[in-house]
């Protein structure tokens, strides 16, 4: 038994109210589980080896008595859908949060209606439009703030974002995580 599967989902009494589980069956593939709360709706479809119940404020995620085979591939599907889960009720309940710095002079971004604008230092502004799914925040003109449910999204738009300007090891300008220390490297050391 996987030992991340095992342990049991807790919503947290200030969200169970607002906290919806809809469980939908897909025949002999699995099943589908819609979780609905208060900033939106998810699904994630289970393999039929994945057994989930729910009670009164906890989610339990098991193996299915017909695959309790300890093998393998179980225990990792036990583990990731347990995971996933977990994901979506804290994505529906609070939102997932990813923030991005922007370093450099003249880097700036703000947004308009649904499209964000970058300066970055090219010839021209980079425009990105902004998924239904995600809201976009900018703190100072440098600082990005991507929030939203799905927790996928969330990274995926940011590893996109960051991808127009990685930081680099020089002087570290660029586009960098909140918190993330870049490794610097000593430049061109002159003549003596």
């Amino acid at each position: 038994m996987s030992r991340i599967g095992k342990v049991p989902i807790k919503i947290k009494p200030e969200y169970a109210s607002n906290t919806e589980m809809d469980f939908r069956s897909l025949g002999a593939v699995g099943s589908e589980v819609i979780i609905k709360g208060k900033f939106g709706v998810l699904q994630q479809k289970v393999p039929k080896v994945i057994n989930v119940t729910k009670d009164a404020d906890t989610i339990i995620v098991s193996l299915n008595e017909s695959s309790k085979k300890e093998k393998r591939d179980n225990k990792a599907l036990h583990g990731l859908y347990r995971t996933l889960i977990n994901n979506m009720i804290v994505g529906v309940t609070e939102q997932f949060l990813v923030s991005l710095e922007l370093v450099g002079v003249g880097y700036k971004a703000n947004v308009q209606g649904k499209v964000l604008i970058l300066n970055l230092g090219f010839s021209h502004p980079v425009e990105i439009n902004i998924p239904e799914e995600l809201t976009i925040q900018i703190e100072q003109n440098t600082t990005i703030n991507i929030r939203g449910c799905d927790k996928q999204k969330v990274g995926v738009f940011a590893a996109e974002l960051r991808s127009w300007r990685p930081p680099e090891p020089y002087k570290g300008k660029g586009i960098r995580f909140k918190g993330e220390v870049i490794r610097r490297l000593a430049g061109k050391s002159g003549k003596k």
